[in-house]
């Protein structure tokens, strides 16, 4: 049963994490924004694929749970 409080722990931290994010992504003015996000406009027509943003929080992500596993 400890590994299933671990678990739990693990999931609440990345849940305050993500609330976060929604609550102060607008005041983080380079999320969404880096070089190498993709954005296409066109007449009709737009896309936006943010592949660095998502490097990042891979990479972020990636850290805390190597942190947490320990």
């Amino acid at each position: 049963m400890p590994a299933m409080g671990k678990v739990f722990i693990i999931l609440g931290v990345l849940f305050i994490v993500i609330g976060l994010a929604f609550t102060f992504g607008d005041k983080v003015p380079f999320l969404g924004k880096l070089p190498g996000d993709i954005y296409i406009k066109r007449e009709r027509f737009s896309f936006y694929f943010p592949l660095t943003t998502s490097i990042l929080i891979s990479i972020v992500l990636t850290i805390l749970f190597s942190i947490f596993r320990k």
